[in-house]
């Protein structure tokens, strides 16, 4: 396996090729702006790894680095999974020195609980007391 290069420099974050899979190949953020993911990116922690000068997978954690984060946007591209990827890159989420001592880190996975679970990830210990406002097909909608 050829190591990825993880780094948390927005400024190196190829943001067309992150708008490009979130809209056209991720099965949550389907039609996103590119507008909205220039901010999401703008308000968030992102992580971003590289093969040599190619940026092949991305993860983003909303967080007020005290108390709570979320994980979203992970991805690796699909010419490049299977080759442990994924794991380094939520490896290195957890290992963020801003991100160690929280109360909550959540994250929505429909595929990859697996993954996950490696990390100590589990189902809501207390799923009644979770709540949200969820709108799936927000960026499709739109007129």
């Amino acid at each position: 396996m050829t190591e990825l290069r993880i780094t948390t420099d927005k400024a190196a974050i190829d943001i067309a090729l992150v708008h490009r899979f979130l809209s056209e190949s991720s099965t949550w953020g389907r039609g996103i702006p590119l507008a909205i993911v220039q901010r999401s990116i703008e308000h968030s922690l992102c992580f971003s790894g590289f093969i040599g000068a190619d940026q092949v997978a991305f993860a983003r954690v909303i967080s007020d680095h005290a108390t709570f984060a979320n994980l979203v946007d992970v991805f690796v591209l699909p010419e490049h999974r299977g080759k442990g990827y994924s794991k380094a890159l939520v490896q290195a989420v957890m290992d963020f020195p801003a991100l160690q001592g929280l109360r909550r880190f959540t994250l929505a996975t429909s595929d990859a609980h697996g993954l996950y679970e490696r990390f100590g990830f589990t189902a809501p210990l207390r799923p009644q007391s979770l709540m949200e406002r969820y709108f799936p097909n927000l960026y499709t909608s739109r007129d």
